[in-house]
């Protein structure tokens, strides 16, 4: 059974220095850090503003990551006006995470409780252990690599050596200070986030001066795409930068905490622009800079575009934005691992997914391309991550947002979620029925019948979309309501 009750033992933890835990002191947190897991949130403890969650997740979205996003359209063969036009319509799948914010208030639980209702209470741990957790600890540790290449830099310019054993180090340095964060739980990371997001706007307003002096607004390659191959591209680069709006099915976790009563379009609507306005922004930029410098090696050719004083500074804003995006990663994984059943205190879980993410990391910088490993998984998660984002979006539409948080907190076989065996087989046909139909449309590290017969052209995420969200919505007409 998960552990549906506060952490026991809610001031243990480590130590991240006084400013996390004095920003963390809050109903419901004893210690510093928060006591609440994946139980329901009392309406005594709840408070906060909608428009809080704005900086939430615009800090978390000004990051390395989408720079090398950015930049890998143009490397894919587009021209900056077509890479931009990407990066528009990829970014607006930021009005799906805003959807699946919503019923944070309503239910007080996070995703990963309200998500019964999609898949039963036993259905939904294996849903939480694949689209939650294992799907969490990749994305941390791709985000966790990427700021560790923009801290070797910071090494180097410092004189140290960049050997095997500063580079764990490094790894290992900026995951714990990304985890503090994570364990002292959601009030740091609402208070903290605010200047947050504010020094990476102004580090990131000095970057576009710079990147816009030198790029080439005319760029196109010296073989131009057209047909099938461009219109491969285009879906594939759409896929590419929808992969990361589409990894946050864990919106609500940050909305739980605001008044029963606040409006719904106000948490979408600053969910949605939180992670819209930064990505359109930095994937912008990327590709941008794309046109002037080799974006294959994006930390060290964007240097060369900016002054000597404010290269540090850069690379310090890089390792900065990803640790709030991480963290972020890192707190939901650990509401994940919880509701998969496992009776585990919230920041003991936190920790475990940061010790598995940190060994993916080390494989990924010290074994594998980074790049071509970025590239790969974050178009290869699609195909679940889309289908299961449907399923999730119906059913809000379905049941108009109302959710009932205790009644999502019983796991008994009398509870009102227990559907067959603790199993909603139409949230579990529905998901398997978009996950097939996006895997055979799939052209990534394999190529599906679908594409193969499309001559390349990838339609995993459109698939899957539709396919998800038809077959649940015809099943659920024939499944009796629950809660």
């Amino acid at each position: 059974m998960a552990s549906m009750l506060p952490d026991p033992h809610p001031d243990a933890g480590p130590t991240a220095g006084d400013g996390i835990a004095a920003a963390s002191r809050a109903p419901g947190r004893t210690g510093g850090i928060e006591a609440h897991g994946i139980d329901h949130i009392p309406d005594s403890e709840r408070r906060g503003r909608p428009r809080e969650l704005f900086p939430v997740w615009a800090a978390a979205n000004v990051n390395y990551l989408s720079l090398v996003v950015g930049g890998a359209l143009v490397l894919m063969g587009l021209t900056l006006w077509q890479a931009l036009a990407v990066i528009v319509v990829g970014n607006l799948f930021w009005l799906l995470t805003g959807l699946l914010a919503i019923p944070g208030p309503a239910a007080g639980t996070p995703s990963e409780v309200v998500t019964r209702a999609l898949y039963g209470v036993r259905g939904n741990r294996v849903n939480n252990a694949v689209t939650g957790w294992m799907i969490s600890v990749c994305y941390f540790a791709l985000n966790l690599a990427a700021a560790a290449t923009a801290a070797f830099s910071l090494v180097d310019r410092a004189g140290l050596p960049v050997n095997t054993a500063v580079k764990a180090a490094v790894v290992v340095l900026i995951a714990a200070v990304t985890l503090a964060i994570s364990v002292y739980g959601h009030a740091a990371i609402v208070r903290l986030y605010v200047p947050i997001t504010l020094v990476l706007t102004a580090v990131f307003a000095v970057l576009g001066v710079a990147v816009l002096r030198h790029t080439d607004f005319g760029h196109a390659p010296g073989r131009p795409l057209t047909g099938t191959a461009l219109w491969a591209t285009l879906l594939a680069g759409v896929a590419l930068i929808a992969s990361g709006p589409l990894s946050y099915t864990t919106s609500a976790d940050f909305s739980r905490y605001l008044p029963r009563s606040t409006p719904a379009k106000a948490v979408a609507g600053w969910t949605a622009l939180g992670g819209f306005l930064p990505g359109l922004v930095v994937c912008g930029l990327g590709a941008c800079a794309a046109t002037a410098v080799d974006m294959s090696d994006p930390e060290s050719s964007l240097q060369r575009l900016l002054p000597g004083w404010f290269r540090p500074v850069f690379l310090l804003a890089l390792v900065l934005g990803t640790i709030a995006l991480n963290a972020l990663t890192a707190y939901s994984a650990g509401l994940a691992l919880q509701a998969v059943g496992i009776r585990i205190r919230r920041s003991l879980s936190v920790l475990v997914d940061g010790a598995v993410s940190v060994s993916l990391t080390l494989y990924a910088l010290l074994v594998s391309d980074f790049l071509d490993t970025v590239g790969d998984v974050l178009q290869l998660t699609v195909v679940l991550l889309g289908p299961s984002t449907a399923v999730y979006a119906t059913d809000i539409l379905l049941r108009r947002n109302r959710y009932d948080g205790p009644a999502l907190a019983d796991e008994s076989p009398a509870g009102p979620f227990w559907y067959t065996g603790g199993v909603n087989w139409s949230g579990a046909l529905a998901l398997g029925a978009g996950v097939t139909a996006s895997a055979l449309c799939v052209d990534t590290v394999y190529t599906g019948p679908v594409a193969a017969a499309l001559g390349g052209v990838d339609l995993a995420l459109p698939a899957g979309l539709v396919a998800a969200s038809a077959v649940y919505a015809l099943l659920m007409r024939a499944t009796p309501a629950a809660g």
